[in-house]
């Protein structure tokens, strides 16, 4: 608290942009592994990303060491947008009390999380059509071959106006509510967990740390079958009206998913995500937390 909500919106944007830059590569390797065997019996398909490691290595191999920085400038302008409307709207809820009352935090934080997802959410599609482009021989999901950010914004316009801008975010506003109300509430309680106990003390980057591993973790394990659902319904393919020519929408998503890969379909690429949520999760809330008390 005592941080202006205009101030956290500056401060929120900032401190997602530094976490993207350093966690992009662990991005383009979580969007491939979710991407891999889309709609297809677990065994049945080939897997050209087995693992964190072995895929970075797969990726670099097809594009090169950049291939790990793929939709670096939409990663970039999805978290200023995002995480900037993300916490702008959490330090509203804090100023206004409402983080006092029971399940405040939770509740602050998911509204918070859907409103920047909206937000955010073109710079999120465009991020997700760069990340998945690879040689055909590694492809992994729809290939919409873009040349860049701006061209991919232009191209979905002209196909489908405004509102192709925003196809996706059904799975975004569950995606990032979700994972928004884990984070803060998670991070909020650990980090004044490990104060009372004496384990760090109050302020220091270490219980900061402490405070942000243990919500990366709950965030990684609730927010993974939102986010592979997420990732699927930004990446397919649609026809000339917009209609996703795989998924009908979230709920239609999640069916298929379960049905022809199975329940754990949904929480493919789990170590990807962790890898990629975890560090982030530390790097943003470190980075916001302390710039808010320069």
């Amino acid at each position: 608290g005592g941080v202006p909500p205009a101030t956290d919106l500056v401060l929120g944007a900032t401190a997602g942009c530094l976490a993207c830059f350093l966690t992009n590569p662990l991005e383009v390797v979580k969007t491939r592994v979710q991407l891999q065997g889309e709609l297809q019996a677990p065994g049945t398909y080939p897997r050209p990303y087995r693992g964190v490691l072995r895929a970075a290595v797969a990726v670099c191999r097809a594009d090169g060491l950049w291939g790990l920085q793929k939709g670096l400038a939409a990663g970039l302008l999805y978290q200023g947008l995002m995480n900037g409307v993300r916490f702008y709207c959490y330090s509203l809820a804090e100023d206004a009390g409402w983080t006092g009352y029971p399940g405040g935090t939770v509740a602050a934080g998911a509204v918070a999380g859907a409103v920047g997802a909206v937000v955010g959410s073109p710079a999120y599609l465009v991020k997700t059509h760069l990340q998945a482009q690879t040689l055909s021989a590694m492809a992994v999901g729809h290939q919409h071959n873009h040349e860049s950010i701006s061209s991919a914004f232009k191209s979905i316009y002209r196909q489908h106006g405004v509102a192709g801008l925003w196809r996706g975010v059904t799975g975004a506003v569950p995606r990032v509510a979700v994972g928004s109300a884990v984070q803060l509430a998670t991070f909020a309680s650990a980090k004044d967990w490990v104060c009372e106990r004496q384990w760090f003390r109050k302020g220091s980057w270490a219980a900061v740390l402490a405070g942000g591993m243990v919500s990366g973790v709950a965030v990684a394990v609730t927010m993974t079958p939102f986010d592979v659902i997420s990732t699927r319904l930004y990446n397919q393919p649609v026809d000339a009206d917009g209609t996703g020519k795989l998924y009908r929408g979230f709920l239609d998503c999640i069916l298929q998913i379960s049905s022809k890969e199975g329940l754990l379909g949904l929480y493919k690429g789990i170590g990807a995500v962790y890898f990629r949520l975890g560090p982030h999760t530390v790097l943003s809330l470190f980075f916001w937390d302390k710039l808010r008390t320069v």
